[in-house]
């Protein structure tokens, strides 16, 4: 305890969690809790909740990312436009008090305005912890809403979100593709329904059409029921990283999340010729390290 130096918050909306960093960044503790900004309402409400995470750890700076700063959230914090780096997220940090403060997220405007909270700081901790992606990459965050950031001297330039695993999540559950497939399928990354699915979206059909072709494969047996579920994701995947593909490869490419969801990307994206792109875990606590320090807290 006596190391610790700053209190990071990822407060995204279904979930809190909270990493104790000594002198270097290094995680010396966390916690979790379920009490997510979507579950919360009031600032009384976010107060307590971030009191009871933090018990007994020490009187520190608290840094937070994530759906806190949203018009849901705690408070609403600002987007930061792109082109925007460390340095940018830092200075639009929105502070609550005296120990607490809120990074801001990222807004990418080409027409169509496109946002973020949360990624912007994995964003800053995987180039923190991969200097060599500052120079030229693509990073990308799979998720409920995944992301696509381009990479420019150190500054995400722009970025795309696509809706992939809401899109899933209610076709999967909600809709008639979802009659043929088991209530409690689990999916395999490795499948053979998965790359099918894959191989479908690099034939550069309308996704519209392809998705009732879930149904139809599986009503004329075409692929067995328990592969259902895995063809959805590999269709909805595949359409996702063919669009992003389309002004060609990226230099470097690297994937920033949970790891299940990153290898399935990676495995989607060798059929697309990318081969073993660089892997990150959760790169928040890194990221909210690194904002510490660019705002001398």
């Amino acid at each position: 305890m006596s190391d610790a130096r700053l209190i990071a918050l990822d407060w995204g909306s279904t979930r809190l969690r909270a990493f104790l960093l000594g002198a270097d960044g290094a995680v010396l503790a966390t916690r979790q809790s379920e009490q997510g900004a979507s579950t919360l309402s009031g600032a009384d409400a976010f107060a307590a909740a971030l009191a009871a995470v933090v018990a007994e750890w020490p009187a520190l700076p608290m840094l937070a990312c994530g759906m806190v700063g949203s018009q849901h959230g705690w408070r609403e914090a600002p987007y930061a436009p792109c082109p925007a780096d460390a340095g940018a997220l830092a200075r639009d940090a929105l502070q609550i008090d005296v120990r607490f403060w809120i990074v801001p997220g990222l807004m990418h405007d080409a027409g169509q305005p496109d946002v973020m909270r949360g990624e912007e700081t994995q964003i800053v901790g995987a180039l923190a912890l991969h200097p060599e992606l500052s120079e030229q990459a693509c990073l990308v965050l799979p998720g409920t809403h995944s992301k696509w950031a381009r990479i420019s001297a150190g500054r995400v330039t722009d970025f795309a979100t696509h809706m992939t695993g809401e899109l899933y999540a209610v076709l999967r559950q909600h809709s008639v593709l979802a009659r043929l497939m088991p209530a409690d399928a689990v999916a395999a990354p490795s499948s053979q329904g998965f790359l099918a699915g894959v191989d479908a979206a690099r034939q550069d059909g309308a996704l519209g059409h392809q998705l009732f072709a879930v149904r139809t494969l599986g009503l004329f047996k075409r692929l067995p029921a328990e592969q259902l579920p895995d063809y959805l994701s590999g269709l909805l995947i595949g359409h996702e990283i063919a669009n992003e593909l389309k002004a060609g490869p990226p230099e470097r490419l690297a994937l920033v999340g949970d790891p299940a969801l990153c290898e399935r990307y990676a495995l989607a994206l060798g059929r697309f010729g990318i081969q073993a792109p660089l892997q990150l875990d959760n790169t928040a606590p890194a990221g909210l390290w690194r904002l510490a320090q660019t705002m001398g807290l």
